[in-house]
């Protein structure tokens, strides 16, 4: 991770990544996306915007179905590739800490034009320590990160990913009429996001959300929920277990060690016996300990 980005993530507590997909893995994505596009459904009509005017429009649509990490090969295939991929392991090393994991997800979000937005949510205020975010002696900590793979354009200021910048720090409660977009007083931002870029996110400690989708084409974005070591956010994490078991064997059966690597349940130490993902040089993803959790 650049010195530049660790600026930009511990000032702001979101970071785009450019150009992390070719077009052809965009195209893998997104061929994988449509053998599960019956499972799209729209939420029912304002449950995302709750009355905001600024927020207004058709209902949501998410996917519900069988988890993609677990869709029939070769379906599965894109998004396992996505669990360990180098751009991720080497920001969320510094961004979680070493043993990050995958807690929950992924999830597909696809809106069509007019969709509306989620009011905001997450903050600094109150203090959440399973998705809080501390910064000391030149190293961060975040117990939630969000990567989210765009696979369509969404330009600056016409829709999806919205968030209001140093708000994981905050110490004030959020206004209301910044959570519903109808009084934001210029706090909220909704950046420039292009197809193949990766988004990271604080979820959780940051104010996030999304703004109603202007474009004349469909916003595609899946959603990766990570967490830090120790961290329980929701899923089948909130349930107490064993870190081997977390995940179900049907799940992971036939991934690489270093997608395994991310789907361990947490653990009471950051430094367990579990395996650990690096990234060399070469930008090669790497396991450190590779006989830990056998």
């Amino acid at each position: 991770m650049q010195a530049k980005e660790r600026y930009y993530w511990d000032l702001t507590g979101h970071l785009v990544v450019r150009n992390v997909l070719t077009q052809g893995e965009i195209d893998e994505v997104n061929e994988a996306l449509e053998h599960v596009k019956q499972g799209v459904r729209e939420g029912r009509a304002g449950r995302g915007s709750q009355g905001s005017d600024a927020l207004d429009g058709t209902p949501a649509r998410w996917y519900s179905g069988e988890n993609l990490l677990n869709l029939p090969k070769p379906h599965c295939e894109p998004f396992r590739k996505l669990l360990a991929h180098p751009q991720v392991v080497s920001r969320l090393n510094v961004m979680c800490g070493a043993g990050f994991r995958l807690d929950h997800g992924p999830q597909f979000n696809n809106a069509l034009p007019g969709s509306e937005g989620l009011a905001l949510h997450g903050q600094g205020e109150p203090h959440g320590e399973w998705v809080a975010y501390h910064h000391q002696n030149g190293k961060t900590y975040c117990g939630g990160v969000t990567v989210t793979w765009n696979l369509t354009d969404c330009p600056g200021g016409q829709g999806g990913f919205a968030a209001v910048p140093g708000s994981h720090k905050s110490k004030y409660r959020m206004p209301r009429g910044v959570r519903m977009c109808d009084d934001d007083m210029g706090t909220v931002v909704n950046p420039d996001i292009r197809a193949g870029d990766a988004l990271f996110f604080m979820d959780g400690a940051q104010t996030h959300g999304t703004l109603p989708w202007t474009n004349s084409w469909e916003r595609r974005s899946v959603l990766y929920k990570y967490a830090s070591r120790t961290s329980c956010r929701t899923g089948v994490a909130s349930q107490i277990s064993p870190p081997e078991v977390y995940w179900d064997e049907a799940t992971v059966a036939d991934m690489t060690d270093e997608e395994r690597a991310v789907m361990y349940g947490p653990c009471s130490t950051p430094r367990s016996n579990g395996p650990y993902l690096a990234v060399d040089d070469d930008g090669a993803v790497r396991l450190e300990n590779p006989e830990g959790g056998r």
